[in-house]
């Protein structure tokens, strides 16, 4: 799929790229060999999965350098997202913390270059206890008008955004610096962007990238309780807030997710289909979605990914997929930051 926004650097889009949280290896999802990256990378490009999404923060620039390695010889192949912290997004550092994604990615330009969440004091909580930085976040103006200017110098080909909520896209939009791309989480159990997100972006020309289709595991066939996952993944609203690691603070929804996980669980096997086959199959038909992020560790789970996309779910089956879905997203609310409660959303 094509972004909305036509132009000289069209971008043509996979309907899904491979997300790059693994690569380089860290604490969040273990260790990741180089083989795999390389093997995975390079599968990737032969099946024309050419988008590649990573972040500075992701195995703190890891993921950047082992994604660099991998492109090695086959850069103008590839089309890479990364995204720069928002602690750093003011106009005298965002250019320097650019520049080093550049050299770790061991290239001349980065395809689209996000803002990785909105600019304010309770998104920078989580990147700095700084507190002049906390009392003086830096500016949608600046941090634009800075990733224009190094659109302009050719170092970034689309200036995007990340977990924006309508308010703040209307904000970034009014600066006048064309935007692209709005990255967020989007899947059966993560539906909060449907209800004002996807719309704004959908008049605006603002392209979307739909992360965690898949929930970080949940929508499979082998999870039986919830507190098989780790901590590090039991952290969103589906889950109780006084679990290891958990910031939103309320109750959760632990028996609403897991019967709702078990009814599409059903659904996929009077399908036939694997059930993580069916949700990236679901996240990928939405029109509204310009690509699903979903990331591969090995090339099992790269082809797995590629499966879906080969498989076309009937409209009376994707309704009953969004109505066995609707109650557990209405529990959860419209705030598509689903790692923080309701009352305390960096996205709004």
């Amino acid at each position: 799929m094509a972004l909305p926004d036509p132009g000289p650097n069209t971008l043509m889009l996979p309907d899904i790229g491979v997300g790059c949280f693994s690569f380089g290896g860290g604490a969040y999802w273990g260790e990741q060999s180089p083989k795999d990256v390389d093997e995975v990378v390079g599968r990737a490009l032969e099946l024309g999965l050419d988008l590649f999404d990573t972040a500075e923060t992701y195995n703190d620039g890891a993921s950047e350098a082992a994604l660099g390695q991998a492109l090695a010889g086959r850069r103008n192949s590839a089309q890479i997202a990364s995204k720069g912290q928002p602690d750093f997004a003011y106009r005298g550092t965002l250019r320097e913390r650019c520049e080093a994604s550049l050299r770790r990615l061991k290239t001349d330009y980065i395809d689209i270059y996000m803002l990785h969440w909105p600019l304010n004091s309770n998104a920078m909580l989580h990147y700095t206890d700084d507190l002049e930085k906390l009392r003086n976040p830096p500016t949608i103006v600046e941090a634009l008008e800075t990733m224009d200017r190094l659109r302009a110098e050719g170092k970034i080909r689309h200036v995007g955004i990340s977990n924006f909520g309508v308010a703040q896209m209307k904000e970034a939009v009014a600066v006048g610096v064309p935007i692209a791309v709005n990255e967020l989480a989007y899947g059966l159990l993560m539906r909060a962007a449907e209800a004002e997100v996807l719309p704004f972006c959908d008049e605006c020309g603002i392209g979307v990238f739909g992360y965690m289709p898949l929930s970080q595991g949940l929508l499979s066939d082998k999870v039986s309780t919830l507190n098989e996952l780790p901590p590090a993944r039991t952290r969103t609203r589906h889950f109780r807030g006084d679990r290891s690691g958990s910031r939103h603070g309320g109750k959760g929804f632990e028996d609403e997710t897991m019967s709702t996980i078990e009814a599409l669980r059903r659904e996929a096997r009077t399908a036939g289909i694997d059930l993580s086959d069916l949700a990236l199959a679901w996240a990928i038909s939405n029109p509204r979605i310009t690509s699903v992020l979903v990331g591969a560790r090995n090339l099992g789970q790269l082809e797995r990914n590629f499966r879906a996309t080969q498989i076309v779910i009937d409209p009376a089956l994707s309704r009953r997929l969004e109505d066995i879905t609707r109650p557990l997203a209405l529990c959860l609310g419209n705030s598509i930051d689903y790692f923080q409660g309701l009352e305390d959303s960096r996205s709004y």
